[in-house]
Order: structure tokens, then C-alpha cells, then sequence
């Protein structure tokens, strides 16, 4: 909770930034997807499965803003509940040698800051790109009920590349729908101890939204 009300003050402060500037240079909205997860997997035992990419389907609802500061070019940013994970991993129980196959989903609060070039004469198409951090809110795992314990385990902060491309159009004077696609690569590993190469989150979306003029 206490990550979670840090992402959310980090949010506000960047929205009120943005509010701060010329009027009619802000949009503000929010926006829902489908996400689609995989963990790139190296070298490390613990969880590894017989692919290196295992997908699963989440979801993610985002508030978003942006600042233009010429007619192509605007400073993006996003508060998005994010689910990311994967499926058919596993835990080992060292005590027993008992094995738990299980579906991991972990859950983000994450904030991309993000360049946007709106690419054409109207500016209905924009192409993005940027960094994101994450906060780690939540570890689900399908059929465990011991799930506290395993928060240790993750690292609790993320970093990493975000991307994305999307079309939006009007549909009243200060009222915009958009369709995107958008996608993170994370560049550290999720584990606090990794033996092996990095393994690490990445995900891709389809979103869909409404965006306000200020």
C-alpha cells in the first residue's frame, strides 16, 4: 500500500505539472487494455520451465496526461494498473521435494514517462517512447495459498523501455477516442537473488481510452 501511495503522489505531481501549462496545450483521460505477458527467462533454476517465453493474459487500467509543446512533439505520462506474470511455472518445496505447478500474476502500479510524436498533419497518430518504473503491488499464484512469503522473493521496484504506437479522433470539440498499442521491456531481473542471466518482465497491450482537452 505505502508503494502504492508513493506511485499515486508521483502521478499527481506529474499531472499537475502538465495542468500547469497552457491551457489547450493538455489533455487529460484514461484508458483500459488487454495485456499480454512474458518472462524472458535465463539461466536460473527456480521457476524455469521448458521455454525460455511464457505467456499469460492480464489486463490494465490507466489514467494518462499530456503536455504539447509544439504541434508534433508532447511529454506523455501514465498511472497504470498493470498485471504482468506468466504461466505453467513452479515452486519447489525443499523440505518435502514436493513440486507446485502454478500460474504466477504480479501485479504493477507502474508510471511511463514518455516522448510523443505525433506524426501527422492532424495529429491523430502518435508514436511513443520513453522509460517506466514499476512498484510491485502483489504476488497471485493459482492453487498456493502461502503467498506473503514469496513478496520477498521479488524485487519490488522495476525499470525499463516503454513503447507505443496509437490513432485517436475526435468526436466532440474537447473530446478525443484513441486505440494504442503499447509495450514495456524490462531491464532488470524481477528476483532480489538471480544466479543466472536476468529474468525479466515484459509485456505488450491493446488499450483503449478517451481523452480530454483542457
Amino acid at each position: 500500500m505505502k508503494k502504492l501511495l508513493i506511485a499515486t503522489s508521483i502521478a499527481i505531481v506529474s499531472i499537475n505539472f502538465l495542468k500547469a501549462q497552457e491551457k489547450g496545450d493538455v489533455e487529460l483521460g484514461g484508458n483500459f487494455g488487454v495485456n499480454f505477458s512474458n518472462l524472458e527467462l535465463g539461466r536460473n533454476d527456480f521457476n524455469y520451465s521448458e521455454s525460455r517465453i511464457i505467456h499469460t493474459i492480464g489486463f490494465n487500467i490507466a489514467f494518462t496526461g499530456e503536455y504539447y509543446f509544439s504541434d508534433r512533439w508532447g511529454i506523455k505520462t501514465k498511472l497504470i494498473y498493470d498485471q504482468k506474470g506468466w504461466g505453467n511455472g513452479f515452486i519447489d518445496n525443499y523440505d518435502t521435494g514436493e513440486r507446485f505447478i502454478t500460474d504466477f500474476e504480479l501485479n504493477y502500479c507502474t508510471i511511463p514517462v514518455l516522448a510523443n510524436w505525433h506524426f501527422d498533419p492532424n495529429r491523430n497518430w502518435y508514436l511513443n517512447f520513453g522509460l517506466y518504473v514499476g512498484f510491485l503491488i502483489d504476488v497471485n499464484l493459482k492453487d498456493i495459498s502461502n503467498k506473503n512469503e514469496l513478496m520477498e522473493i521479488f524485487e519490488t521496484t522495476g525499470i525499463g523501455l516503454a513503447f507505443g504506437i496509437g490513432y485517436k479522433f475526435q468526436v466532440s470539440e474537447n473530446k478525443h477516442l484513441f486505440f494504442e498499442f503499447d509495450g514495456q521491456s524490462g531491464f532488470n531481473s524481477i528476483y532480489k537473488e538471480n544466479n543466472g542471466e536476468n529474468i525479466t518482465n515484459n509485456r505488450s497491450s491493446f488499450n483503449f481510452g478517451v481523452l480530454f482537452s483542457l
